[in-house]
């Protein structure tokens, strides 16, 4: 791949709030940190501080639970005006213009479209990120509601891909290519219905170049596909997305860094003209709440810092957070809005988006 520093960049600030709306799935995937949360399903009953994010009956896991020292367990967002305020809360302590719903599995909620529409009508553009599962049978009535964009996490191409990598009660190929046919029919009514998708990959290494290449040829024009670096990469997985990048003769035309979060990406251009990204993560610090955290920068820090996130506790408050590998650092909504770590996000995200900005002006100008 191009060295990202002979690109022309684009700076743009973090704006946008993760929200999980729901902990259900119909997947198990074995690397799966359910944005941090305990699997509710296989935790009631259990106190805080003995949650176990090991496959339960479910057979789902939480993969920095061990450590991360999460406090509660998340229940399904209704859409009410307890969530409507809770979006106007954060709004209005944090400049926030995208609200991005995850899980568990979005499409599974039953109230999705309402969300979408509830988080329009306070002026939020809305994304959300799912397995594809669902989509089919209630993206018509999100397109309708406002929904602006899916980003499809493929986690296999072909059902011995994804039987692969579930837990052993999903592992089983006939399941795993209803699943598929259940991604593709989300990504066709996606598509009928003008909501904008993508397909993120994750490429841990050499072996996962061929599910890239399978997605780019099947979905044609229809999905944007991006590359995501693995969290754990030692430089297999940057090795493989620039085999990929390769094999496509795809050339690079811009970087994009996120202000204020670690996603940065680089976009590329295939020779028919269609698009790809390559994601990575930016070694990016809360220069207090980070400092001195338990965690090594370099060995343990996986997602660095990637932005504001919300839940709902089970029987109790909204949450914000901003690790899922320090969930011990969530605070209420109440507490998040007028504590000093609100303000050191959004003070961080101006002082990156100023700086970075005059960091690459100034380089593209001595070029």
């Amino acid at each position: 791949m191009t060295e990202p520093n002979a690109l022309p960049v684009t700076v743009m600030q973090d704006r946008t709030l993760r929200v999980k709306i729901i902990d259900a799935c119909g997947l198990a995937c074995t690397f799966c940190h359910n944005e941090g949360t305990p699997v509710t399903t296989d935790n009631i009953g259990r106190p805080a501080g003995q949650f176990t994010g090991t496959p339960g009956r479910s057979g789902r896991v939480s993969i920095y639970l061990a450590t991360n020292g999460a406090g509660f367990l998340p229940e399904r967002i209704s859409a009410d005006e307890d969530f409507a305020l809770a979006l106007a809360a954060v709004r209005g302590s944090l400049p926030t213009t995208e609200v991005h719903f995850t899980g568990g599995e979005p499409t599974l909620h039953l109230e999705l479209p309402q969300l979408v529409r509830i988080a329009r009508r306070i002026g939020l553009t809305v994304g959300l990120t799912s397995n594809g599962e669902n989509g089919a049978a209630v993206l018509p009535e999100c397109a309708a509601a406002g929904l602006d964009r899916i980003n499809l996490s493929v986690f296999g191409t072909t059902p011995e891909e994804l039987a692969a990598v579930q837990a052993p009660r999903l592992a089983s190929s006939k399941l795993a290519q209803r699943k598929l046919d259940a991604l593709a029919a989300t990504i066709d009514s996606a598509s009928r219905h003008g909501v904008k998708v993508s397909a993120n990959i994750v490429i841990p290494d050499h072996d996962h170049v061929a599910r890239v290449l399978r997605v780019i040829e099947e979905h044609g024009r229809a999905v944007t596909v991006r590359m995501l670096v693995n969290l754990g990469d030692d430089g297999t997985s940057l090795a493989a997305m620039r085999e990929v990048v390769d094999r496509l003769g795809a050339v690079p035309v811009r970087r994009i860094v996120t202000a204020g979060a670690s996603d940065q990406r680089i976009r590329y251009r295939l020779p028919d003209g269609r698009t790809l990204y390559a994601k990575s993560i930016r070694p990016v610090r809360l220069p207090d709440t980070c400092a001195g955290c338990r965690f090594d920068e370099e060995r343990d820090c996986q997602e660095g810092y990637y932005g504001v996130r919300m839940y709902r506790a089970r029987n109790g408050p909204f949450m914000i957070g901003v690790c899922i590998q320090r969930m011990d650092l969530c605070l209420t909504l109440g507490e998040f809005v007028m504590s000093r770590r609100c303000a050191e996000v959004r003070t961080f995200r101006e002082e990156e988006t100023a700086r970075l900005t005059a960091l690459y002006a100034s380089a593209s100008a001595m070029r």
